[in-house]
C-alpha cells in the first residue's frame, strides 16, 4: 500500500507524474491529534498467557499499541516523549510503538485517552481494556472467576468484536 503506481497503471496513464512525500523535520504533536490517530491505528491487547509460576498457571497482560509504515519511524520514535512511557522497535517495513507497563499504563495511556477520547468501534476496545485493567488493579484476575471474565471480555475484542453474539433478552 502506497508504494506508487503499479507498472500497468503507470503503462496505462503515461501522464500522471509522481509527486515527492512530503518530509517532515521538528514534530510536534499534540494530544487532541493521538486520540483521532489511535481510534484509527492503535491496538488495545490483553494476553492471556501460560505461566508456571501463577497459581491458575495463567497470567494477563496489556499493551497498547500503534503500529506504522517504517517511513513513519520519526513520528513513531516521538511518541515515546509525548507520552513519556512506551518502546519502539521496527520488523520489516513496520515500526510499533507498544506500553505494556502496566503503571505506563495506569498513569499515562488511560488519562490521556479519558481526556481525548478513543472514538468509533474501537471505543468500546478502550472501554473493555480498562474494565480488565480495574480487575488486575483489583486482583481478580488471580481468581478463576476473574481470570473467565477477562477470556469472555478479550473474545469479544477486536476483531472478536464483529463476531460477539449479542446476549438473549
Amino acid at each position: 500500500m502506497n508504494r506508487g503506481l503499479s507498472k500497468s497503471l503507470q503503462a496505462a496513464f503515461p501522464d500522471i507524474l509522481p509527486i515527492p512525500r512530503a518530509v517532515f523535520h521538528n514534530l510536534t504533536l499534540v494530544p487532541e491529534w493521538l486520540g483521532g490517530f489511535a481510534s484509527a491505528e492503535g491496538c488495545f491487547f490483553v494476553n492471556i498467557f501460560n505461566s508456571s509460576t501463577h497459581k491458575l498457571k495463567a497470567g494477563v497482560q496489556l499493551e497498547f499499541s500503534l503500529s506504522q509504515h517504517s517511513r513513519d519511524e520519526a513520528l513513531m520514535k516521538s511518541l515515546i516523549e509525548l507520552l513519556k512511557c512506551g518502546s519502539f522497535h521496527m520488523q520489516n517495513d513496520a515500526c510499533y510503538y507498544r506500553v505494556g507497563n502496566l503503571s505506563s499504563i495506569t498513569e499515562n495511556i488511560i488519562p490521556l485517552f479519558k481526556e481525548y477520547p478513543i472514538l468509533g468501534e474501537k471505543s468500546k476496545d478502550f472501554s473493555d481494556f480498562c474494565e480488565v485493567l480495574e480487575m488486575i488493579k483489583d486482583k481478580k484476575h488471580l481468581t478463576k472467576e476473574g481470570l473467565e471474565q477477562i477470556r469472555i471480555i478479550k473474545a469479544g475484542m477486536n476483531t472478536g468484536r464483529s463476531k460477539s453474539v449479542p446476549a438473549s433478552e
